[in-house]
C-alpha cells in the first residue's frame, strides 16, 4: 500500500450516497481527514457516522456544491475544523435523462452549474490551500459519455466535456506547483442515481466486458491513487472505470 495521507485535508462533494461515498469512505482508510460535502445534509452525516465508526476523522457540511458563497462558508468551516485543504474531489452532480428538443434553457443553466461551475467554484476556493502547502490533489469526476456521447443527455455530457477541458487547463496551470489535477470517469457504476435511470441495470451489464457493473469501491480506489503521494508525476490524465467498454478511446 501506498504511504498514507495521515494530516491531509480531503473534501468530496456529493459525498452523501454513490460514488461519493466510496470515495469519502476510502481516503479516510488512507487516513485523510474528511469534509463530506453533499446538498442532502442527512446523507452527508450518515457517510461521516461511517467513517467515524471505522476509527477515521471526518465531518459533514450540508452545502450547495453549485453556490459559490456557500462553497466559500463550507471551506472555512473545514479549515476551522481539520485544517487546510490540500485534496479535492469534485464529485458532485446529475445526470438527468431528457431529449434534445425536450431541454430547456432552465435545464441546461442547471446542469452546467452543477457539473461543470460547481467544481470551478470549489477548485477556485481550496487552490490557495494547495498553492500554500506547495502539495495539491484535484480528482474531477467526469463521465465515459464525452468519449461515447450519450443519447438524451446532451446538456450533461456537454457539461462533463467542459470539465474534462478545465481539469487539463488547471493541470498544466499549476503543475509546477507541486499540483494534480486529474479525471475518473465512470462507466456503467451501480448507485442510487444509476438505479434510477430508465436504464435497466442487469441487461445492459451484459455488454461490459468483464460482465458486471462497476461498484463506488472500483471508483474510489482509482482515486485514492491519484490523491497519493505516488501519484505526484500523474497531472491531466484519465483513468477511466469503466469495466473495458471504451478500449482504445482517448
Amino acid at each position: 500500500m501506498w504511504k498514507s495521507n495521515k494530516g491531509k485535508t480531503a473534501v468530496v462533494t456529493g459525498a452523501g450516497s454513490g460514488i461519493g461515498r466510496g470515495i469519502a469512505i476510502r481516503l479516510a482508510q488512507d487516513e485523510a481527514a474528511i469534509a463530506v460535502w453533499d446538498l442532502n445534509g442527512e446523507g452527508a452525516e450518515e457517510t461521516a457516522k461511517m467513517i467515524r465508526d471505522n476509527g477515521g476523522k471526518a465531518i459533514a457540511i450540508a452545502v450547495d456544491c453549485s453556490d459559490k458563497a456557500a462553497i466559500q462558508a463550507a471551506a472555512a468551516k473545514t479549515r476551522a475544523e481539520l485544517g487546510p485543504i490540500t485534496i479535492l474531489v469534485n464529485n458532485a452532480g446529475i445526470a438527468p435523462f431528457v431529449p434534445y428538443l425536450d431541454v430547456t434553457d432552465e435545464l441546461w443553466d442547471r446542469v452546467i452549474r452543477i457539473n461543470l461551475t460547481g467544481p470551478h467554484y470549489c477548485t477556485r476556493e481550496i487552490i490557495p490551500d494547495m498553492l500554500a502547502a506547495g502539495w495539491g490533489r484535484i480528482i474531477n469526476i467526469t463521465s465515459s459519455s464525452t468519449q461515447s456521447g450519450s443519447t438524451n443527455h446532451t446538456h450533461y455530457v456537454a457539461s462533463k466535456g467542459g470539465l474534462l477541458g478545465f481539469t487539463k487547463a488547471i493541470a498544466s496551470e499549476f503543475a509546477a506547483k507541486g499540483i494534480t489535477a486529474n479525471m475518473v470517469p465512470p462507466g456503467f457504476i451501480d448507485t442510487p442515481m444509476l438505479r434510477g435511470s430508465p436504464i435497466n441495470v442487469e441487461a445492459f451489464t451484459q455488454n461490459i466486458p468483464v460482465k458486471r457493473a462497476g461498484t463506488p469501491e472500483d471508483m474510489a480506489a482509482a482515486c485514492a491513487y491519484l490523491a497519493s503521494e505516488e501519484a505526484g508525476y500523474i497531472t491531466g490524465q484519465t483513468i477511466s472505470v469503466n469495466g473495458g467498454r471504451y478500449m482504445g478511446s482517448a
